[in-house]
């Protein structure tokens, strides 16, 4: 795969590489593929909500803490959310049949022109507006 622009990696991708579910040694690759071509990987700040709340639920504070951490190691750079993209988010849900939480990884890739790093089969509805790297 030639790597070119932005990535944006969504809490499906992300979760399957920090919990090693089948997949993520994809995740892994594109993710070291990324850092040697020192080219941008962001995190939309719903998204890594997603990503706590899961992996507090799933395996407790300790590991919450763990995942973060290697968020930070990895050099995400966590997007915020202001009005402008909520009203986007609200306009992609009120379009497309995808989760709320999705809406925003679609708003925040599509304003940074970033492709979405996903293996959530809903952004097979969104492919028109966003390349999708799937994992």
């Amino acid at each position: 795969m030639t790597l070119k622009g932005a990535y944006l990696f969504d809490s499906h991708a992300l979760l399957k590489f920090f919990q090693a579910d089948a997949g993520h040694e994809k995740v892994m690759r594109l993710l070291e593929q990324i850092q040697k071509t020192h080219l941008q990987k962001y995190l939309n700040a719903i998204n890594l909500g997603e990503i706590i709340y899961s992996t507090k639920r799933e395996f407790g504070d300790q590991k919450k803490i763990e995942v973060l951490a290697h968020i930070e190691r990895l050099k995400f750079t966590v997007l915020p959310v202001p009005n402008s993209l909520i009203f986007q988010a609200a306009e992609y849900k009120a379009q497309f049949s995808i989760s709320y939480a999705d809406c925003f990884a679609l708003a925040s890739a599509v304003e940074h022109k970033a492709a979405v790093v996903t293996g959530d089969p809903e952004f097979k509805k969104v492919e028109h507006l966003v390349e999708v790297v799937w994992v």
